[in-house]
């Protein structure tokens, strides 16, 4: 009797185990993703977003900036709108790139360049009263918000008129420009072909100045000029297209030399401190709150990932124009819930992503960094 108390449960359990065997295959079946490419990383793509304009025979055109202030306030930047193109299906209100034609290559009215849509991707403002300031060139080139700035004036930058404009937030005053229409220079009045902007906390900024002028210009918090350096090469300080900017909480600066393939290091004042080679082109940077440098490549079309000593640690993203792909990632931005938003200046479009569930938040870009204050 003894041998069979012990059988008997014994049996027991393992018919038992039986009988549950298929449930639980079936749920680990279900919790198991089957097939996929892995193509969007550790973000979905959020298809459809942003909604049409609304302009009939017109759709997106290159698109040069994006800054997404918070989840439900992003700026857009575009240059220009363009015209469906003729392979396109009636009623085509997506990007200009998805039939073969870089956007940079179309013909755009230079219209509805500055857009603020919501987290639906609805439009909110346009503001139309100041196409006019890109008259003769291409339509913007990068926007920026200062992180130190209580009022939070947008920055654009516009490489093809030469020049920076500083608006209120609300888009309705012109605070500043600095350079002339049109008129390039190199001295501490004119910019020939300006591409971005950074500031350290007390308001001094950097201009990286750029497909022309190969050089990095110091101004203070009233716009004053106090230095510049860099001249076209490819040794160390020379730059070869000085396309972005950032900075991180030791004040070290991190120049995006494009046509070099490299990110160069400075300190506030111009000293050569280090470099990273083989990046291939890096249109953008942006340094993160956990002090991580996150680059676009517009060739490779990657975003990556580096720590501060310029070890690769994580990459992602594939060439292409169906959603979720890229075409020449040329500036883009993480709002305070996670969500990416890419900008292509070839595919014609700005994506929105938005984080996976259980995705590793070391492989997401994470938030915007500040310099601490000295």
């Amino acid at each position: 009797m003894k041998l069979e108390r012990r059988v008997i449960p014994a049996v027991g359990a393992f018919l038992l185990a039986i009988a549950l065997a298929p449930i639980a295959w079936r749920a680990s079946a279900q919790a198991q993703e089957k097939g996929g490419e892995n193509e969007t990383g550790p973000y979905e793509v959020l298809a459809g977003w942003p909604k049409p304009l609304g302009h009939p025979g017109w759709t997106w055109g290159s698109q040069g900036g994006v800054f997404a202030e918070n989840p439900n306030r992003i700026i857009l930047l575009q240059r220009g709108e363009l015209p469906v193109p003729e392979k396109a299906p009636e009623g085509y209100t997506g990007g200009y790139g998805a039939f073969g034609t870089p956007a940079t290559q179309g013909k755009p009215r230079l219209e509805h360049c500055i857009l603020i849509v919501d987290a639906d991707g609805s439009l909110i403002e346009d503001w139309t009263q100041w196409d006019h300031l890109f008259a003769g060139g291409r339509g913007p080139h990068k926007v920026r918000i200062s992180p130190y700035d209580p009022e939070k004036h947008v920055w654009i930058v516009d490489d093809e008129v030469d020049q920076i404009f500083e608006f209120t937030h609300d888009g309705k005053q012109l605070v500043m420009t600095w350079g002339e229409h049109g008129v390039r220079g190199s001295d501490d009045k004119h910019f020939a072909r300006p591409t971005d902007i950074a500031w350290l906390p007390d308001g001094t900024f950097f201009i990286t100045d750029g497909y022309v002028n190969t050089r990095v210009v110091k101004f203070d918090k009233n716009g004053k000029y106090l230095m510049t350096w860099g001249t076209k090469g490819a040794g160390h300080g020379e730059f070869n297209l000085p396309h972005s900017i950032a900075i991180d909480a030791r004040r070290r600066l991190y120049v995006a030399d494009r046509s070099n393939s490299r990110i160069q290091i400075f300190d506030e004042n111009g000293k050569y401190i280090d470099e990273w080679d083989n990046v291939r082109s890096p249109y953008d940077i942006m340094m993160s709150e956990d002090q991580y440098l996150w680059v676009s490549d517009g060739v490779n079309n990657k975003f990556l990932k580096y720590d501060l000593n310029g070890k690769l640690l994580y990459s992602w993203g594939t060439y292409g124009s169906f959603p979720g792909q890229f075409w020449g990632v040329h500036q883009f931005a993480v709002d305070p819930a996670g969500n990416l938003y890419a900008a292509e200046t070839f595919g014609g479009r700005t994506q929105k992503f938005r984080p996976k569930k259980g995705a590793d938040p070391a492989t997401l870009v994470g938030q915007p960094g500040k310099v601490p204050a000295s």
